[in-house]
Order: structure tokens, then sequence, then C-alpha cells
């Protein structure tokens, strides 16, 4: 009868030790029972997505929301996607039409390898608004987006009504041995093997302070390390970064003709690169501003790099202003 007690005590103290270890663990990392994905198709999306095929390579997937006289087609940044739209769209699809994509390589689109060039990816947004009989569009591009949208306005002006770049990448001038140091570090090997304590971090240093509802970003990344398209996703990321650094834009700015908004958040922690570039974001805001010649520029106060998930309201009475 003791046996029997002893040994349901110690059955009673294994599990009460075990329920212990589970929540402290939980608590430590809440990211241990996070659904695995078996592609990026799993990822939900707050929209109804489209797809279309604008040639043998290049399937985009994009989501399409509200009317209007006016089309805003949305262009995610660096090891992004559509989602990060979502606050925007949501408030502006009651004035204009919609359109946010992922870049190719990125969430549904196709994953196909690609250059990773910003003339790569100009290309396919022309595409886009050919395909979709848009004719001409306000392109919003938030960091790399806001480089490829000047990209694309340069190089396809025809299609391209206005500009909206949320602290977009393009105002830094990068030194070759700089440029070197960026592929250095992102190879693809780092990228896929990024642990979730560096997610969490490179999240977090996106926002001035970042709000709850942002942490899909976080679980989304972590889940997708199971797609069987996560590799050619971490490819299509390292290639970016190659493409931003080998077409500079900098000394292109006052060749930009078209009505350009420029947004950046004053509390931007990314730009300018605060390992090579230390410094004041409102320095390379102003200076980018300068070298465009119309261009009107708006700083949000307590918003980070990630301003229009971060601040929508300030970002999208911006937009509305710039537009009217």
């Amino acid at each position: 009868m003791k046996t029997i007690q002893h040994t349901s005590a110690l059955l009673l103290f294994a599990t009460l030790l075990f329920f212990l270890n589970t929540t402290a663990s939980s608590q430590i990392n809440p990211y241990m029972q996070l659904p695995e994905y078996e592609s990026f198709e799993s990822i939900p999306y707050p929209f109804e997505v489209h797809k279309v095929q604008l040639n043998e390579s290049v399937e985009l997937a994009y989501v399409d929301e509200g009317k209007g006289k006016e089309t805003i087609i949305f262009i995610h940044g660096l090891g992004s996607y559509l989602p990060a739209w979502k606050k925007n769209i949501e408030d502006l699809k009651h004035d204009y039409r919609c359109i946010a994509i992922d870049l190719p390589g990125y969430g549904k689109s196709s994953k196909l390898p690609h250059s990773g060039q910003m003339t790569y990816y100009a290309a396919v947004v022309n595409d886009f608004v050919e395909a979709l009989d848009l004719e001409q569009v306000y392109l919003a591009g938030h960091s790399m987006g806001g480089q490829i949208s000047m990209v694309t306005a340069l190089t396809y002006p025809e299609i391209v009504k206005g500009l909206i770049l949320a602290a977009p990448a393009g105002f830094e001038e990068f030194s070759s041995g700089q440029k070197q140091w960026f592929r250095d570090v992102m190879t693809l090997n780092a990228v896929m093997k990024t642990p979730v304590e560096a997610i969490k971090t490179n999240l977090y240093y996106n926002f001035y302070n970042m709000p709850k509802d942002a942490e899909f970003m976080i679980t989304d990344r972590i889940s997708m390390r199971t797609a069987v398209d996560f590799e050619a996703y971490c490819y299509a990321v390292v290639q970016s970064v190659n493409g931003m650094v080998d077409e500079p834009l900098l000394n292109h700015l006052q060749e930009i003709k078209q009505p350009v908004l420029i947004i950046f958040g004053e509390k931007d922690n990314l730009i300018p690169n605060r390992f090579l570039n230390p410094g004041f974001t409102r320095k390379i805001a102003e200076a980018g501003h300068e070298k465009i010649p119309n261009s009107q520029l708006v700083m949000l106060p307590k918003t980070g790099h990630f301003l229009q998930f971060e601040n929508p309201k300030g970002f999208n009475q911006a937009v509305k202003d710039f537009i009217k």
C-alpha cells in the first residue's frame, strides 16, 4: 500500500514538474507552439489574393481593394510581404483603388531565381501595370520598395503619376567597401539560419515602439522556415540586397520629375545605417528631399522605420493630402 502511495506521489510530482517546466518554457519562448507552414501559400493574408502571370518565370500575387479615380500600388520592403500594408489599405480603399503586390521571390508570388536588381523589379512593376491595364498609377514603396518605386519612375515614367516613398532606401551613399560589407553579411546561409532571437530583434529595430498587432510579422517569419519555398525566398532576399547596392540611386534623384511624397519616422533605427553611416534620419531625409525637384517631406514623430504600420493614421493622412 505504501509502495502504491509512494509511486502515486512520484507521478503527481513528475506531472507537476512537467507542467511547471512547460509553462516556464512557454513564457521564455512563446514561439514554441507556432504552426509550421508547408509553403508560403499557407501564410494567412488579410485580403483576397489574386494572381497574374506576367511571363514564363513570374506569377505575381496581389490584393486589389477599393475603388476610386486614383490607383495606388503598394510595394513592400526587403524580406517583407504585402500584408505589411494592411492598415493602410483598410483606410485608403475608401478613397482609392489600393493594390499591394508580393515581389517575385516573396510572399505568394513565384520564386524562380532572378537577379534581384532594382531595374528587374521595376520591369516587373511595369509589366504588372500593363497586365492589369492600369495606365498611370501612384507607387507607394517602403524601404527597398521605395528604391524600386523611384527606379520605376525613372525607367518607365509614362506609368507613374506620383511617388509615395515610405522611409525609402536609396538616399544614402555607400563606399565600395561598405557595399561589400552588405554582400558579406547577407549570405544565403545567414538568412536561412537566422535564429529566433535575431528574428525578433530585427523586427523590433523596425519600430520606435512596436505595436502588439505587428507580432504576426515575427510569427510568420518563424513559421515559414519549414516551407518548401523558404530557401528560394531567402535567395531572393540575398539577391535583393545585392541589387540595392549594385544600382545606387543617389546621383539620379534630381532626374525624377513626378510629384513625390517622402515620409520618414523621426525615430528610424535603420536609415541611416547605424553601423556604416551613424547619424540622424532627418539629415538623410532632407538631403533626398533637396535632390528631388517636385517633392515634399513629412516627418512623423515617435515613429520608426516601419512607419506605415506603426503610425498608419499619420501615414494615411499624408497620402490623402498629397493625392488631393
